[in-house]
């Protein structure tokens, strides 16, 4: 038998297919249908639909509390690209970074050399500095790397 986090991620994708690659859902709502508490939900969106596995999760807080799941086609480059860019204002570790760069590259967004050049800069090796600036210097680069590949901003 699966895990409950396993069924809430198959769940969740089946209405993302459903509805064309949107959703918009209740926080509080999916947890009593699968009778758990909302931290269980919040697990699942922050593993299994992560930017680097090609979505963005927007999350309102407050009235029910809903949450937007989409999954980015890359076929709108411009689109997605500045959808990263945003969400690097925050602190990056080298798990999501390295994944953001492997996506774009395997959908021919940057070339082989850029993709080994972003990995090498992103590296915690090449970071010597402590946690959390370390994430946060990471996103900043990051960040910088895309918009002069993208010439965006």
């Amino acid at each position: 038998m699966s895990s409950l986090s396993d069924q809430i991620e198959k769940y969740l994708s089946k209405k993302i297919s459903e509805y064309q690659g949107k959703v918009k859902i209740k926080r509080n709502q999916l947890a009593e249908n699968f009778d758990c508490a909302p931290s269980q939900i919040n697990y699942v969106l922050n593993t299994r639909f992560t930017v680097e596995k090609g979505y963005v999760v927007e999350s309102q807080r407050g009235g029910g509390g809903f949450i937007k799941i989409i999954k980015v086609t890359l076929n709108s480059e411009t689109e997605v690209i500045q959808k990263v860019i945003n969400k690097l204002d925050n602190a990056i570790n080298q798990r999501e970074a390295k994944g953001i760069i492997k996506r774009l590259y395997e959908n021919s967004l940057i070339s082989k050399r850029e993709f080994h050049l972003m990995k090498r800069a992103v590296d915690r090796n090449v970071l010597e500095t402590s946690l959390p600036e370390r994430d946060y210097l990471r996103g900043r680069i990051l960040k910088n790397m895309l918009e002069v590949i993208f010439k965006v901003n």
